[in-house]
């Protein structure tokens, strides 16, 4: 029960203490490896032109985040049962 308490703790300080230390600072918004990217090869070529552009565009940022955690918990999920899977062959294989 004591481990759980710590354990809990643990995680909420993940959550909220990059938060915190983010809301100090003024004028930074949070941006994503792909908008940094697009950033440097703007700085270094600005003539650059994207080869191809998406086949669809969600309509709105709530509606990309919502697909990219759903490929996120299915990825993970994905991971565990197979993870699981072998763990529990290997006990019962002997």
């Amino acid at each position: 029960m004591k481990n759980n308490i710590i354990l809990l703790i643990a995680a909420a300080l993940i959550l909220i203490l990059p938060l915190y230390l983010h809301h100090s600072k003024e004028n930074i918004e949070f941006a994503g490896a792909d908008t940094q990217a697009e950033a440097v090869i703007q700085e270094i070529r600005p003539d650059y032109q994207p080869w191809f552009e998406s086949l669809w565009s969600p309509p709105s940022g709530e509606i990309e985040s919502m697909l990219f955690a759903m490929q996120a918990a299915a990825g993970a999920g994905l991971f565990c049962f197979g993870l699981g899977w072998m763990m529990a062959r290997s006990k019962y294989a002997s």
